[in-house]
């Protein structure tokens, strides 16, 4: 797996997102990029929608499982 060292020490506080999870942050060398991720990655896990959230969750851990992914 790929490590990319990443700060968000450089950003001002209207630049971060609250979310401490290393894949969000790693965007941290593009904070507009940074937060585009943040904002569909809320809307898809957390907005009301037709799939509930435990089946969502389930899928991506599903999904994760099927491509060998750790995170």
């Amino acid at each position: 797996m790929a490590f990319i060292r990443y700060s968000t020490d450089h950003l001002a506080p209207n630049q971060r997102v609250d979310d401490p999870d290393n894949i969000i942050q790693i965007h941290a060398v593009h904070p507009a990029a940074m937060r585009a991720h943040y904002m569909l990655y809320r809307s898809l896990m957390h907005d009301e929608g037709p799939v509930p959230r435990r089946l969502r969750e389930m899928i991506a851990v599903r999904c994760s499982a099927l491509n060998h992914c750790r995170y």
